[in-house]
């Protein structure tokens, strides 16, 4: 890039004299150029020769395009005292600017007629007397036609986009009908007035039993087996289908270990799976313990370890706990291990994960590995963490660590899933992963719209009222209908109570009221008292959505509506089973 200054000078004795020699010189120069240019444009003119009523235009149209733009002038605001000092400066800059012209002109060939044409058709002004119209790539707005989106669908692992689907209720298994299950626990569902298995009982029962057809110490052929993940509407015996294969892969052991351990969000839905469990060892040498926080830290103590002259001896086989109470024996419980666990259960999968920020997991999963401590005769028998699969590590195969995740809304975010570290996972849906765009399979799968599944048999309905008629709604319901078990569902704990004390203020209605304003020990009661009829309206918060078995439900209604879809299939309890 060259800069180039030209400098004026006012009169002649501001000019520095220029040399004679440089003065000829330039001159020679100028008129050498101008020789050449006069001389091309004869040429074209000879070549081309136009006409002269089409030159004549030419000169016209290019006249017209020499023409200056008038200035636009700009409004100043003046003071006082200084117009007299700004005119002589615009005489001087406009002097400039006409000198300047002039030796432009002087200096710069004109442009032949034949190049005018050329010249404004360059500059996009085109032929005189003819509309230019927009170039055929130009992007026109406006006429914007209706289209139908394409609906995306989501990108899913090839486990969550081809899951083992689960039937319906209506298609029942009678027990004799899986042969793998013990004789004993066979008894035991027959004594509890069970004589069929459901969809999700009769394919995940078989699947964990044949994980553990080699034993529970190692797994089928040397391998470690796959983790499974069921997804299912509450109300379709999930409970049972973890366990009967647990129980029946456990009754056999020898030593005391906590092999089995259940993880819930809630002390309500661990105490029911507790007691589910309780039933069916209660003719195995297999212990139950249960840590809820319930009782206090020593008490649950005892129910776990107990002292000895050579250690620590386990007392349970099976334990089932919260995730903070888990936590808490893990760190301050001594001689609690988790070293010879075989099977992590993970009830209402997806609240846990939303749990995760807690950590529990990570702490579950390094106590069931062997720490970097002191060494003894037992360390060739403890778990070390899974190498990559190969020769050299299946020749000492050890005792597998097997999750099995259970959930009515089990989440397709594989982001989400990747917390639980989940090893060739096997997914068993009550319907395909996901819908195709115009819903067919949804129609197919149930009531939901798609996403989620409802128990069959479930009738939806809806009431529209004010906001401040809603409790005269509810009691015009029982009335009307006369039903004796009534659950209504709201958003808060404020809500929940200001609905019961309304409702009992009425009268006519035993209701109650279920929320974390009342102790486990009186909610279990008030539980107890809603099971048996003596309660007709039991009022509660979301506590009580995540799959908490109460039977004789004959209506749910949902006072708030709540915020989530996956919240209205919890609420959908229904009273068929497990």
């Amino acid at each position: 890039m060259a800069l180039f200054h030209v400098a004026r000078y006012v009169g002649p004795e501001a000019a520095w004299p220029a040399p004679a020699e440089s003065v000829g010189r330039a001159r020679a120069l100028l008129e050498r150029l101008q020789c050449r240019a006069r001389e091309r444009q004869q040429r074209q003119q000879r070549q081309e020769s136009p006409p002269p009523e089409a030159a004549a235009q030419a000169a016209e149209a290019a006249a017209g395009k020499r023409r200056r733009r008038p200035r636009r002038r700009r409004r100043r605001v003046s003071s006082v005292g200084t117009g007299t000092a700004d005119a002589p400066r615009k005489k001087r800059q406009r002097a400039d600017a006409e000198d300047a012209d002039a030796a432009y002109s002087d200096g710069t060939p004109e442009e032949s007629p034949t190049e005018a044409p050329v010249a404004a058709e360059a500059r996009g002004g085109g032929p005189p007397g003819e509309a230019s119209g927009p170039p055929a790539h130009a992007l026109v707005l406006g006429g914007f036609g209706k289209r139908k989106a394409t609906k995306v669908q989501p990108f899913l692992p090839a486990w969550m986009a081809e899951p083992s689907c689960v039937g319906r209720n209506q298609d029942l298994v009678p027990i004799q009908d899986l042969p793998e299950v013990h004789p004993e626990l066979r008894r035991k569902l027959q004594a509890q007035g069970i004589a069929s298995y459901f969809p999700v009982q009769a394919v995940v029962i078989p699947a964990l039993l044949q994980s553990a057809a080699s034993g529970f110490l190692v797994g089928r052929g040397g391998y470690r087996p796959s983790d499974l993940c069921v997804s299912a509407p509450t109300g379709s015996g999930k409970t049972l289908a973890f366990v009967i294969p647990v129980v029946q892969a456990l009754m056999h052991r020898v030593v005391c270990h906590v092999r089995a351990l259940a993880v819930l969000p809630t002390k309500e839905l661990a105490q029911q799976v507790s007691k589910v469990f309780s039933v069916y060892t209660d003719a195995t040498p297999l212990r139950v313990a249960l840590i809820t926080g319930q009782k206090s830290l020593a008490k649950e103590q005892e129910s776990l370890v107990q002292k000895t002259a050579d250690g620590y001896r386990c007392l349970a086989d099976i334990v089932v706990a919260t995730p903070g109470r888990l936590v808490d024996h893990i760190d301050q419980t001594p001689g609690f291990s988790l070293q010879q666990l075989r099977f992590l259960v993970i009830d209402e999968a997806d609240r846990m994960i939303d749990t995760m920020h807690q950590a529990w997991l990570p702490r579950v999963v390094a106590a069931a590995f062997r720490s970097e401590g002191p060494t003894g005769p037992w360390v060739p028998l403890q778990r070390r963490q899974p190498p990559a699969v190969t020769a050299a590590s299946t020749c000492c195969p050890q005792m597998p660590l097997q999750k099995l995740l259970f959930s009515a809304t089990l989440t397709q975010s594989p982001e989400k899933l990747q917390q639980l570290g989940l090893y060739q996972p096997q997914l068993f849906s009550w319907g395909p992963a996901y819908r195709d765009p115009e819903g067919t399979e949804g129609d197919k799968a149930g009531s939901t719209g798609g996403k989620y599944a409802f128990p069959t048999g479930l009738l939806h309905s809806y009431v529209p009222c004010s906001l401040s008629s809603k409790p005269l709604v509810i009691l015009h319901l029982l009335a009307e209908t006369n039903f004796s078990r009534v659950l209504c569902f709201t958003n808060s704990r404020e809500n929940s109570h200001r609905l019961f004390l309304l409702i009992q203020a009425f009268g006519g209605v035993n209701v109650a009221e279920f929320s974390s304003r009342y102790g486990p020990g009186q909610r279990k009661n008030i539980l107890k008292q809603f099971e048996q009829g003596k309660i007709q309206l039991l009022v509660s918060t979301d506590a009580m959505a995540r799959g908490i078995d109460v039977r004789g439900v004959q209506l749910v209604v949902n006072y708030d509506a709540p915020q989530y879809l996956r919240t209205y299939v919890h609420r959908s309890i229904n009273s068929s089973g497990w």
